[in-house]
């Protein structure tokens, strides 16, 4: 079925953060998906409702009604690595926010598709306390999108997904390599003519650092990137307050990252 509409729902990886910048404007995978569904089918209508910060169920309450009122062909959801990140996660209540979306979504008719996470202590170390939590988000995922017909991308397991290369300083945000394979992995689930599964070669080897630079390194991301976010969760802030969703209504592909001048479309709200 051809693709007229594609509305990308979640939080900072589908806004594009680690792709471009605040001045230039984000990119991200989710609008290089879009670009790619416009060279197979031109003519595709676009929209990203995904705003940074928020939790699955935040992403529910903001993005879904909107996103239903765009009447998608292709729906995208990623949400829940918010969720994880907190104290108190609980896998099946994220997995049961994810759930409705993909059921309300596709009871309109729209083909949804969403990812599994990666092992997040490959890239974040100190973050080890947390990693029974991936697979068990991930089996509530997989779970989810097997009762109501959703595509996955799996990228758990796969060795190139946990390479340093393809995510941006902070190690939560994809950099832009990143994001292009999360796209050109979404492109082959979605059996997009010309797609494959190059998106999960590995890069060429590069020497391990060791030693006294790997302790630096982490000295460096504790002060610049989890003192900062530790901040904001003792001040009771988030990265999405006074946030609006990038592209909130339909629009051509080509319009322009970060633009207005769309078709009316209500924008997801600052969360938590």
């Amino acid at each position: 079925m051809p693709v007229v509409r594609y509305v990308a729902l979640g939080d900072s990886q589908t806004e594009g953060l680690g792709d471009g910048d605040e001045a230039s404007g984000l990119r991200g995978w989710a609008d290089r998906l879009a670009e790619l569904l416009d060279a197979a089918e031109p003519g595709l209508r676009y929209a990203n409702l995904a705003v940074r910060g928020q939790l699955a169920g935040q992403v529910r309450a903001t993005q879904l009604d909107a996103a239903l009122a765009l009447r998608p062909d292709l729906a995208t959801v990623v949400a829940g690595m918010n969720d994880l990140l907190r104290p108190r996660f609980d896998a099946d209540a994220t997995g049961a926010e994810l759930e409705a979306m993909f059921a309300a979504l596709t009871a309109a008719g729209a083909r949804v598709a969403t990812l599994t996470f990666p092992a997040m202590e490959r890239l974040v170390p100190l973050a080890r306390p947390l990693a029974p939590r991936v697979p068990a988000l991930n089996a509530r995922i997989r779970e989810a999108a097997a009762r109501h017909g959703v595509t996955v991308v799996e990228t758990y397991g796969e060795e190139v997904v946990v390479d340093p290369r393809l995510w941006s300083p902070d190690r939560l945000h994809a950099a832009p390599l990143g994001h292009a394979r999360i796209a050109a992995a979404f492109a082959h689930a979605l059996a997009l003519p010309g797609s494959d599964r190059d998106w999960a070669a590995p890069l060429p080897a590069v020497p391990p650092v060791r030693g006294v630079r790997a302790l630096a390194a982490e000295a460096r991301w504790v002060t610049g990137f989890l003192g900062p976010w530790l901040g904001r969760r003792v001040r009771g802030r988030s990265s999405a307050d006074g946030r609006v969703a990038k592209r909130p209504g339909l629009g051509p592909v080509g319009a322009g990252r970060g633009a207005g001048g769309f078709e009316a479309g209500r924008s997801g709200q600052a969360g938590g």
